[in-house]
């Protein structure tokens, strides 16, 4: 609900921009004390409230190569490490100019020394 409300706020600038980022987001850490048939859902309900908290957007889309990248496995046995791409994109189906993040996966042969990279797209 915070968020809402500092989205509807004027003279937010940085909030305004089209950017790309790409995240490395340790998955284990919300598997702790999770019930053994909720570990893969809460990895994904935990990506989309990390999604819109770094992205500042109220309305945050997976797309399905997460979902598949999450579930290989099964249920239970989730992957430690996820790395991500979030895209904050203008919705151009509403007549609003509101952004939205969408949330994709990007496949990596290993996670090591990777850092956060920052991508500002021109549009």
């Amino acid at each position: 609900m915070a968020l809402a409300k500092k989205w509807s706020r004027k003279g937010h600038l940085a909030m305004n921009k089209i950017v790309t980022r790409e995240y490395t987001i340790n998955t284990h850490k919300c598997i702790q004390r999770v019930a053994f048939k909720k570990c893969a859902p809460g990895v994904l309900k935990w990506i989309q409230k990390s999604a819109m908290k770094k992205m500042e957007t109220p309305d945050v889309h997976t797309d399905t190569s997460l979902s598949k990248a999450v579930w290989p496995k099964g249920i239970s046995n989730v992957s430690h490490h996820v790395h991500l791409l979030l895209i904050r994109k203008c919705n151009e189906h509403e007549e609003s100019h509101q952004l939205y993040t969408l949330v994709s996966h990007v496949p990596l042969t290993t996670l090591k020394n990777l850092q956060l990279m920052w991508m500002r797209t021109n549009h």
